[in-house]
């Protein structure tokens, strides 16, 4: 048994890896000639041109791994059942889940390396991978982050940020931290070229600090002491470098804790805002199952290329494919007007499919 799962996991992963290259280098190459004169002017390394296009393909990979996984199964079955390899299998009493259990250990692993990449890989590098293009391949332009303006709705304050000297916002220049009264008018008004996050707290340099009282009138400080330090420590901030981050960062590219803490620090967001969020959070969780799903009925599927027609079994696969992410985009569409919860319609499509997966999957054996 151990001879005939090294032979089937080498069978299918050879056009597994055909296929990945395949559609990596469309993407690559398309991508390509948007930038190769800036890649030419600006002379990156080898690295760094590597980092860069894996970082913009990242958000494609949920879609291109089950693809791939597809067109892999439905060439390994249909090639063992043309050399009556399978009859042979079953003839020598071997179960058919036996048979294709090395395939569905890849098609897992598959699923669990998507995940990865959706939580830890996209959103750190495919937002740099845009940055990078817009800076032209400029590293010291990369790394600062202008213009950034975070609200903190509970705590009524408002940090305006001129630029982050670092890739976590843990240092920023020409800082504006605004505080309002509940009913609006200016509290405090802080003023420093330079603040730093450290060991959980902001530390501000040489800060300029401005008090009013509950009718605006600019009053005394009611700590002059503290106000002549050169670096004073500001406990009740309890603003993170990251909040200040995912305040500029694309949504899209958002790991499943970045849109949780993004909800939790804006609690005024608008419903159909919040809705949009939760259906992506949902939808990316989900999104590693379709390797699995796919996988589970392209078998059977790539028998039937063999055992009837080669355009049948092609064609039900495809039918199915297409199904499932129409099904899936229906079901995200009625998530994002309200008339879904955004956890049945992320899941219900895998589901759906799966079962019929398994029902395709039974007859065969």
């Amino acid at each position: 048994m151990r001879i005939l799962f090294r032979y089937v996991f080498r069978e299918f992963c050879v056009p597994l890896a055909y296929c990945l290259a395949g559609f990596m280098s469309v993407y690559v190459l398309f991508e390509l000639f948007g930038i190769f004169n800036r890649i030419l002017e600006a002379k990156p390394g080898l690295g760094l041109c590597v980092l860069y296009f894996a970082g913009y393909l990242s958000p494609y990979f949920k879609w291109l791994a089950p693809a791939c996984l597809m067109l892999a199964a439905l060439y390994t079955m249909w090639s063992f059942c043309r050399h009556s390899e399978l009859i042979a299998m079953r003839a020598s009493g071997v179960g058919f889940l036996s048979i294709v259990r090395p395939m569905l250990v890849v098609a897992a692993l598959m699923a669990a390396f998507v995940g990865w990449v959706n939580e830890s890989f996209v959103p750190k590098y495919a937002q740099w991978s845009r940055q990078m293009r817009s800076a032209k391949f400029n590293l010291e332009d990369l790394a600062r982050e202008d213009n950034i303006v975070y609200h903190n709705v509970e705590k009524f304050r408002t940090w305006n940020i001129g630029a982050s000297l670092n890739d976590t916002a843990s240092v920023v220049e020409d800082v504006t931290i605004s505080e309002n009264w509940p009913d609006g008018n200016r509290k405090r008004t802080i003023k420093t070229a330079r603040a730093e996050y450290l060991d959980g707290q902001w530390w501000l340099k040489n800060p300029v600090t401005f008090y009013f009282d509950a009718n605006g009138r600019e009053v005394p400080s009611p700590v002059p002491e503290l106000e002549k330090l050169n670096l004073r420590l500001f406990p009740e901030f309890n603003e993170q470098p990251r909040d200040l981050l995912l305040q500029n960062r694309n949504p899209e590219f958002f790991s499943t804790d970045d849109r949780l803490r993004f909800m939790k620090t804006h609690p005024n967001m608008t419903a159909k805002f919040r809705r949009e969020m939760e259906c992506e959070m949902w939808s990316q969780i989900a999104a590693p199952l379709a390797c699995l799903v796919i996988t589970l009925f392209a078998i059977p599927a790539g028998v039937a290329t063999g055992r009837q027609s080669v355009f049948k079994g092609i064609v039900a696969a495809l039918m199915m494919f297409f199904a499932f992410y129409a099904l899936t985009v229906g079901c995200m569409v009625l998530s994002r007007i309200g008339w879904m919860n955004a956890f049945v319609a992320a899941f219900l499509p895998d589901v759906i499919f799966m079962a019929i997966g398994v029902y395709l999957f039974h007859r065969q054996r």
